[in-house]
């Protein structure tokens, strides 16, 4: 009887890590399926241009500001180019309406595009690194919201693909969330405005606001990354 419970003891310990494995690819293989779903979606389908949107809005009434959040939380979810819904919203809103929806929009659909990749794809990154990126993730576990505000201004990588990738990497949620909702601010005044103002923007205090800002905040991450090296 010992011997025998030993043996299901033993069989119930090897099934477990299995189970954990399966879960693991599972959930993997949902997230690769919602990437490849999402972009099929955004080559057919594509962004309504600035006229379109703005017979939308006026159709929608007093839904508008609401519903084109969630609209604008979706397309960041999607290979879209956010710069062109952007500009379409400061056209259709105006600048004064148009700058704290899209922030909301962005902001939302950035820290769901993040928890997706967390939840879904970070168990499957480690196993298939196999540790060769711990000193990346212990770096961004320390200096994550450093990375993530200058990821934000210079934006070597597309809006999305960081939304998904940071998802995947170490980096806490905190410093995610705060160095995104930082981050994105002079680029979506720019564009806002662009919107709102035609060629009139590139002098228009928003934008020069914005520069500033974003003068500001480089300054600061290179300070902040001078005082970690040492």
């Amino acid at each position: 009887m010992g011997q025998r419970g030993g043996e299901r003891d033993g069989a119930g310990g090897d099934s477990a890590p299995e189970g954990r494995s399966r879960a693991t690819w599972t959930r993997f293989a949902l997230l690769v399926a919602l990437l490849v779903a999402g972009t099929a979606v955004a080559l057919a389908v594509g962004l309504p241009d600035a006229p379109a949107l703005r017979a939308q809005v006026d159709r929608a009434g007093a839904w508008a500001p609401p519903a084109f959040v969630v609209g604008y939380a979706v397309v960041t979810l999607l290979p879209f180019p956010k710069a062109v819904a952007t500009v379409a919203a400061g056209l259709a809103f105006g600048f004064a309406l148009a700058l704290p929806l899209v922030l909301a929009g962005a902001l939302a659909g950035a820290v769901l595009a993040f928890w997706l990749g967390r939840r879904l794809g970070r168990d499957a990154v480690e196993r298939l690194t196999g540790g060769r990126l711990a000193r990346v993730d212990a770096a961004l576990r320390d200096r994550g919201l450093l990375a993530v505000v200058a990821a934000r201004l210079v934006p070597v990588l597309p809006f999305t693909a960081l939304n998904w990738g940071a998802g995947l990497s170490a980096v806490r949620t905190r410093d995610y969330v705060l160095g995104t909702a930082v981050g994105i601010v002079p680029g979506t005044v720019s564009y806002v405005a662009l919107g709102a103002y035609g060629t009139g923007a590139l002098t228009s205090a928003p934008v020069l606001v914005a520069c500033a800002l974003a003068a500001v905040l480089l300054v600061a991450v290179l300070r902040g990354r001078s005082r970690a090296a040492r």
